[in-house]
């Protein structure tokens, strides 16, 4: 097991995936709620079903996947949808993020959730680091890249915690904004070296 655990956050659009492969590059083994979430959906999987009882058969593709775009737009345009898919998700998800951690072989290893601390999932880790990017940036950033109307991105923006709020949590900063891959790997190595150091005091 590892002997710290970073958890890993930003906002929507801000680039944690990126930063989370760039640590990876240095053997660093990184446990991805959204990697996690993807997979406790696969066809067979008991929260599946429960999902297509619930919401009707037409939240599955007709290869037996989960349709997770219009299954987004239910539960961000009804609370009470959203309430009952994080009561069926979230116990599954933190329970196999528990067992990954269990497993992870690197000195530190990172949890990324985007909701890590609306969940409270940051009381359970070491450290946070947080991906900090401008919301602007977010919108035109999720727009790009999943061909989501502006304002659908917006509602996801404002389902999460505020930019401020999220600062006042966070050990570790990474600025993302305008930070070209350079830029990003140089601030991924500092801290790198600073997390190896971490771990070595703590022997």
């Amino acid at each position: 097991m590892s002997k710290v655990i970073i958890g890993l956050t930003g906002g929507i659009g801000s680039g944690k995936t990126t930063v989370a492969n760039l640590f990876a590059e240095y053997g660093v083994d990184i446990i991805d709620a959204d990697i996690v979430a993807r997979q406790i959906v696969q066809p067979g999987q008991p929260a599946l079903q429960h999902i297509a009882a619930h919401f009707g058969e037409d939240y599955i593709l007709a290869d037996g996947k989960l349709n997770r775009a219009k299954l987004r737009e239910k539960v961000f345009a009804n609370p009470d949808d959203k309430a009952w898919l994080n009561g069926l998700l979230h116990p599954l998800i933190r329970q196999t993020m528990n067992e990954q951690c269990q497993n992870a072989k690197s000195p530190y290893c990172f949890l990324v959730a985007p909701l890590l601390i609306e969940n409270g999932i940051n009381r359970s880790v070491d450290n946070v680091l947080v991906i900090d990017v401008k919301p602007e940036t977010q919108i035109a950033r999720t727009v790009a890249r999943d061909n989501n109307s502006k304002e659908q991105v917006k509602r996801i923006i404002a389902a999460q915690v505020g930019r401020e709020e999220r600062l006042i949590h966070a050990d570790f900063v990474i600025n993302n904004d305008k930070a070209t891959m350079e830029e990003l790997r140089m601030q991924v190595e500092i801290l790198h070296r600073k997390f190896l150091k971490m771990v070595t005091e703590d022997v």
